[in-house]
C-alpha cells in the first residue's frame, strides 16, 4: 500500500495519534450514552418512537448549533472552546447519571439531559474535526480523516457492546457515570495537543451572524462544497431509519435484550473499522462517486434484509456489511468536504457537513421511529430502504470531486487598492466595478469566460454580480458587484484562490492591446 492510500501514515505524527486516541475514547463515551438512554426508554415506555427521539436528542443539537461553531471555530480560539463545551458535558453527564442512580429519572429528563449533552458536542466537533488533522501534511487528510473514522465506528462497536454488559450488570447510571470519565479523557488531550492559533490578520474579524451568513454563502456558491452536502444529506436521512430504529429491530425482529442491542451496534461498528483498513485504496482505484454509489445500493440491502428477516446469523452479518458501507460513504464525503474548504471557511465547512449529515439524521430518526409505530417496522425499513436507492438520481446533478491545491491556497490580489481614504469597516454597501476594454469581434467569447467569475465572487462575499455592456462604446464591458460592508470587501480580496486568479487571468486574456483592468470602488451614502 502506497504512503498516500496508508491507514498509519498520518498514526505517525504523536500529536495527531494522542488526539486520535482520546478522541477514541470519547467516541466510546458517546456510544455507551446512547446505546444506554435508548434502551432504557425502551424499559421505562414501550414505545419506539421515544427512543428513536433519542437519536434525535443526541444529534438535533448538531443542526441547531454546528454551524454557529463552525464560525466561532474559524475565528476564535479553539482550545477554549473545545475545553469549555467538554466542561459543561461533564457537568450534564454527571447529572444525568445521578438522576439515574437515585432513581429520580424520567423520559423527559433522560431526553432533556441527552439533548445538553449533544449541544456540548455540536459547539465542540466543528473546532475539533478541524484542529485534529493540524499535524499531518494535506495530502494525507483523506487518511487522516478515515483513521478518525475508524476510532469513532470501533467506539460504536466497543461502546454499546461495553453498555449492555454493564446496563445488565449494573444499571443505567452506571454507564452514564462512565461517560463524565471518558468526556475528562478528552479535554485532557486538548490541553496536552492544543489546536494550532489562526494566522494573525490585520482585517476586521468577522462576527457571528455575518460569519454565518459568509459560510452558508460559500456552501450555496461552490458547486464543489454544495454537491457534497447535498449528497450527504440524502443517504444520511435514508439510512437514519435503520440506526433510529436498532433497539426496535433487536426487541422485535430478534427477541433479544440489552445485550442483543448491544451486539448489533458492534457489529455495525466492526464493519465500519474492517472497512476502513482498505478503504483508502478503493478511493483511489474507483473515484469517489463510484464508492458512493456502492455504499448506497448495500446500505439499501441491509436495511431490506433487516425488515424480511428474523434469522439472527443473517441480521448479524448484514449489520457488518451495512457498517462498512456507512463508514466508507460518510468518510469519503467528510474527508472530500474538508479538503475542498479554503482554511478561512474549513470549520464552517465541517460544520455544514454536520448539518447536512446529522440533522437530516436526527429528523429522519424521528420521522422513521413515527412511521414504525403507524405502519410498523418492516414497512419503514423498507420504504427506507426505497429512498436510499432513489439517492442515486443524485449522482448526475451532483457529482462528487475533491479540489485541488490551486482551489485552496490564498491567491494575490491583481489590483491595490486606490483609494484616497479606507471607509469604516462597518460603512456600506460597496459597489466595486472592473471596467474592460476588449479586442474586436470577441464578445461572445469574453462573456463566456467572465461568467465564471460570478460564482468566486458571490461565493466570497458579493451580494449581487452583473456584467454590463457600455452602450456609447461597444467595446467596453463593466463588471459589476455589490458586498455589504468595507470590511466584507476586504475579506472576499483575501480570499480569492489561485484558481479564482487563473479566471480572472483568462478574463484579461481578452483586453485590446495597451488597455488594462480598470478598478472603481463606491460607497453607499446615508
Amino acid at each position: 500500500m502506497s504512503t498516500a492510500t496508508s491507514i498509519w501514515s498520518p498514526l505517525r505524527q504523536p500529536a495527531f495519534r494522542g488526539l486520535w486516541l482520546c478522541g477514541g475514547v470519547f467516541f466510546i463515551g458517546s456510544g455507551m450514552q446512547s446505546m444506554s438512554a435508548s434502551w432504557l426508554m425502551i424499559e421505562q415506555t414501550g414505545s419506539s418512537f421515544l427512543a428513536a427521539l433519542v437519536q434525535t436528542a443526541v444529534f438535533l443539537p448538531m443542526f441547531l448549533l454546528a454551524l454557529p461553531a463552525g464560525v466561532l471555530a474559524d475565528t476564535t480560539d479553539r482550545r477554549r472552546l473545545i475545553s469549555g463545551a467538554l466542561i459543561a458535558q461533564v457537568a450534564a453527564c454527571a447529572l444525568l447519571a445521578l438522576l439515574v442512580l437515585s432513581g429520580r429519572d424520567g423520559p423527559a429528563s433522560v431526553l432533556f439531559l441527552v439533548f445538553m449533552c449533544g449541544c456540548c458536542t455540536a459547539v465542540l466537533t466543528p473546532a475539533w474535526n478541524s484542529s485534529v488533522v493540524d499535524p499531518v501534511p494535506r495530502e494525507e487528510w483523506p487518511q487522516a480523516i478515515t483513521a478518525i473514522s475508524i476510532a469513532y465506528n470501533a467506539a460504536r462497536a466497543i461502546g454499546p457492546t461495553l453498555a449492555g454488559l454493564l446496563f445488565a450488570w449494573l444499571g443505567a447510571g452506571w454507564v452514564f457515570m462512565v461517560t463524565v470519565f471518558t468526556t475528562l479523557v478528552m479535554w485532557a488531550s486538548i490541553r496536552r495537543w492544543p489546536p494550532r492559533a489562526h494566522p494573525p490578520s490585520s482585517l476586521p474579524p468577522e462576527r457571528l451572524w455575518g460569519g454565518t451568513l459568509s459560510g452558508l454563502r460559500f456552501a450555496w456558491h461552490s458547486r464543489i462544497i454544495l454537491a457534497q452536502l447535498v449528497r450527504v444529506m440524502a443517504y444520511s436521512a435514508a439510512g437514519s431509519a435503520l440506526w433510529a430504529l436498532l433497539p426496535v429491530i433487536a426487541q422485535r425482529q430478534l427477541g433479544a435484550g440489552a445485550e442483543g442491542f448491544g451486539l448489533l451496534m458492534g457489529c455495525l461498528g466492526i464493519g465500519a473499522v474492517a472497512s476502513g483498513l482498505f478503504i483508502g485504496r478503493l478511493r483511489a482505484r474507483f473515484g469517489l462517486d463510484a464508492l458512493v454509489v456502492v455504499c448506497c445500493v448495500l446500505f439499501a440491502l441491509v436495511m431490506l434484509l433487516a425488515a424480511l428477516v428474523r434469522v439472527p446469523a443473517v441480521i448479524y452479518i448484514a449489520m457488518a456489511v451495512g457498517g462498512g458501507a456507512w463508514m466508507s460513504a460518510m468518510s469519503t464525503l467528510n474527508a472530500a468536504t474538508q479538503a475542498s474548504a479554503p482554511p478561512w471557511v474549513r470549520s464552517r465547512a465541517v460544520a455544514l457537513h454536520i448539518v447536512a449529515a446529522l440533522g437530516a439524521f436526527s429528523l429522519g430518526s424521528a420521522f422513521w421511529g413515527a412511521v414504525s409505530d403507524i405502519a410498523g417496522l418492516p414497512a419503514a425499513l423498507i420504504a427506507a430502504s426505497v429512498l436510499m436507492a432513489a439517492g442515486l438520481l443524485l449522482v448526475r446533478p451532483f457529482p462528487l470531486r475533491v479540489g485541488g491545491d490551486q482551489d485552496v491556497t490564498q491567491g494575490t490580489p491583481w489590483d491595490e487598492l486606490f483609494v484616497d481614504a479606507e471607509p469604516a469597516p462597518e460603512a456600506g454597501p460597496v459597489a466595486v466595478e472592473v471596467g474592460y476594454r476588449i479586442r474586436p469581434h470577441e464578445d461572445r467569447a469574453f462573456l463566456d469566460a467572465i461568467s465564471h467569475l460570478k460564482a468566486p465572487r458571490r461565493r466570497d462575499g458579493a451580494t449581487f454580480w452583473r456584467v454590463y455592456k457600455d452602450l456609447g462604446e461597444p467595446s467596453r464591458y463593466v463588471e459589476r458587484f455589490i458586498v455589504e460592508s468595507w470590511a466584507d470587501y476586504l475579506h472576499q480580496r483575501a480570499r480569492a484562490t489561485v484558481a479564482d486568479r487563473a479566471l480572472e487571468a483568462e478574463v484579461r486574456a481578452y483586453l485590446a492591446p495597451g488597455e488594462s483592468a480598470r478598478m472603481s470602488h463606491y460607497i453607499a451614502e446615508r
